[in-house]
């Protein structure tokens, strides 16, 4: 079976393109190669397809498809050139031969996908989705859904989770809403147990959650007011920052599924070295 093929029928079971959120967003193969690369058995892992982590995939003549978390191609387009910037690296991926398959918020809402590990990053407890999806022809994604509500069998201050916060994710900085209860005096009379995540901009999703706590990459000014004004705080990653580490445990269950079948090429899984955030706190 192709790589691409492979890739494809894999991330159906484990991410399910069902789950996506709605038809705002652009999920599944979004590029598919008349001429893949000859025996290309490697698959590189990107939060976001840029002109460096282009290069970086293309450069390995063993990579046939990139998995580019965010979709590359986003909106409807009416014409190919290599004068916007987008189109470019679609069309020099198309060049090379190398596919282009983007999960994005289906992989948010999966079973084992970035929002139940986000629960896992922030403590011991139990969770649950937001906003459950209920199709019973879904099978193996029990629990799966928009965004999560954790509460940690240990209540922590706001201070603790931002440390863990910072170590979990290997971030020096993060941003920090505190309300008055959860200001540095007044924090371990408060401690926070409930949680509302949901990775990447996730006001939308978890903005109605009764909770002491919000967690997401990012939010706007008057979100984050609303937020403070109703009791809760909010610890904001950076965009990409709240995904990006998911892939090291994408990458293990790509490896153990694809290669599950002795008798297919194995694969190979590789993680750009050069996808970050575009965004520095100085």
């Amino acid at each position: 079976m192709a790589l691409l093929s492979r890739v494809q029928t894999f991330m159906e079971k484990f991410a399910p393109l069902k789950l996506a959120a709605g038809a705002w967003d652009n999920v599944g193969t979004l590029l598919e190669v008349p001429k893949p690369r000859v025996n290309a058995n490697k698959i590189f892992l990107t939060i976001d397809l840029t002109s460096d982590t282009l290069e970086e995939a293309l450069s390995d003549e063993s990579v046939g498809v990139i998995i580019s978390y965010h979709p590359p191609i986003f909106v409807g387009w009416k014409s190919l050139v290599m004068s916007d910037y987008k189109k470019s690296l679609i069309l020099k991926a198309a060049v090379e031969g190398v596919s282009i398959y983007s999960p994005h918020t289906a992989l948010d809402s999966c079973k084992f996908g970035i929002n139940n590990w986000l629960c896992e990053c922030l403590g011991e407890g139990t969770s649950f989705p937001i906003t459950p999806f209920v199709d019973p022809e879904l099978v193996d994604q029990e629990g799966a859904g928009e965004g999560r509500i954790l509460i940690l069998k240990e209540p922590q201050t706001l201070t603790n989770l931002v440390a863990r916060t910072k170590s979990v994710f290997g971030l020096d900085h993060v941003r920090v809403a505190r309300t008055d209860n959860h200001s540095k005096e007044n924090e371990k009379n408060f401690p926070i147990q409930k949680i509302a995540i949901c990775a990447g901009s996730g006001s939308s999703v978890i903005k109605n959650s009764k909770v002491d706590l919000f967690f997401t990459g990012e939010m706007s000014h008057h979100d984050i007011l609303a937020a403070t004004s109703a009791n809760i705080s909010c610890i904001l990653t950076e965009h990409s920052n709240s995904e990006r580490g998911y892939l090291h445990v994408l990458k293990k269950y790509l490896e153990a599924g694809l290669n599950a079948n002795a008798k297919d090429l194995k694969v190979s899984i590789t993680i750009s070295t050069l996808d970050r955030d575009p965004i520095l706190i100085e």
